[in-house]
């Protein structure tokens, strides 16, 4: 993995982004934000999914007077999205919104960013300027013909000239596509171009299933190069799920630890238990222990046995039985029934949690 680039550093409700800062989760609720009790109610599971950041639809006077009450219960940083009307941005920053995200030049004429960007100065408080390939400005368009990376670079270059000529510089940059070479060529090019944070994203991807392998491919590939500061999985689904994914990204790209890291074989001819279904029974029952843990369900004694020796506990299947590892040592053989509970009892009885933990 290439190092992580040193971005400017901004600070989000005291979280920070950016400056080397470890790559934060996000999500956006889908609660009517006037719906105060919804919104804490979301803002609250998506904290207890590990989301870090929580973005919030403003887009209107009644969703704006929302945000003190919300944030009064909810202890995340809050996000204000915005379009079009300058006005809501300063009934956000004026009730405590942690983050605004908008283009500032769909907001009207340049008096109106300077409002914004004095607000935000006078507050503290950072602006994303999220360009979307779907929605690039008419004269980008005819200048390049379609959305391409150079046009979307060009759309946040315009945006950040703006808020820096009236002195504002805390910054973050979007620059997403529903295609994800463009994304990633997008985001590549603006490394190259900007200081600041970037916030990693594949838009409009679909459902989980689709979404999750999009954005596990634009994201994940963009972390590997060392760019990118704060991630947004958008899934066609409960905002609960984009966090899960997003976590899971960042685990796979090594910038994440702690929970339980599950692996499995896949199955082949040699598996003579039920792999699929015991696998699934583990992971689904292991998923939220708070154990810093490698769990291993292997199929067959090719691999097994020695892939379940290298997790802190494992299943080594075989005929209708499988054995149970624990930090490389038999622990007992059981039958393929008792496998699941036997392997729960062992994890939940050990006073070891951490992979570096001795026996």
């Amino acid at each position: 993995m290439d190092p992580r680039q040193n971005t400017r550093p901004v600070t989000v409700g005291g979280l920070p982004v950016g400056g080397g800062a470890p790559v934060t989760v996000q999500s956006m609720c889908n609660t009517k934000t006037w719906d105060v009790e919804a919104t804490v109610a979301q803002c609250r599971a998506l904290k207890a999914a590990g989301c870090d950041i929580v973005r919030l639809a403003i887009p209107d006077e009644r969703s704006a007077r929302a945000i003190d009450r919300i944030k009064e219960q909810v202890e995340l940083p809050l996000v204000a999205d915005i379009h079009f009307d300058y006005r809501l941005a300063l009934m956000a920053a004026e009730r405590g919104i942690d983050k605004i995200r908008i283009n500032p030049g769909n907001i009207g004429g340049p008096e109106n960013v300077e409002k914004v960007a004095k607000a935000c100065r006078e507050r503290n408080i950072p602006i994303r300027i999220g360009v979307n390939a779907g929605s690039l400005e008419k004269p980008l368009l005819e200048k390049y013909g379609h959305p391409c990376p150079e046009a979307m670079v060009e759309s946040a270059r315009g945006h950040v000239e703006l808020l820096t000529r009236f002195g504002f510089e805390d910054i973050c940059l979007s620059l997403k596509s529903s295609t994800v070479p463009m994304t990633i060529a997008a985001y590549r090019m603006a490394a190259q171009t900007f200081p600041y944070p970037l916030h990693l994203g594949v838009t409009e991807t679909g459902t989980e299933w689709n979404g999750t392998i999009q954005s596990a491919v634009g994201i994940g590939t963009l972390l590997s190069e060392g760019i990118g500061d704060t991630i947004r999985v958008s899934l066609t689904a409960d905002p609960v799920r984009e966090v899960s994914a997003g976590i899971a990204i960042l685990k796979a790209a090594g910038l994440r630890r702690g929970g339980v890291k599950f692996v499995s074989c896949p199955t082949c001819g040699r598996t003579e238990i039920d792999l699929i279904g015991l696998a699934q029974r583990v992971e689904e029952r292991v998923r939220d222990l708070d154990r810093d843990i490698t769990v291993a369900v292997m199929g067959c004694v090719v691999n097994g046995p020695g892939e379940a020796r290298e997790a802190d506990y494992g299943i080594a299947g075989g005929r209708d039985k499988g054995l149970i590892f624990r930090k490389g040592q038999v622990v007992g053989t059981y039958d393929y029934d008792r496998l699941l509970d036997a392997l729960m009892e062992l994890i939940e009885n050990s006073e070891f949690g951490t992979r570096n933990s001795e026996l």
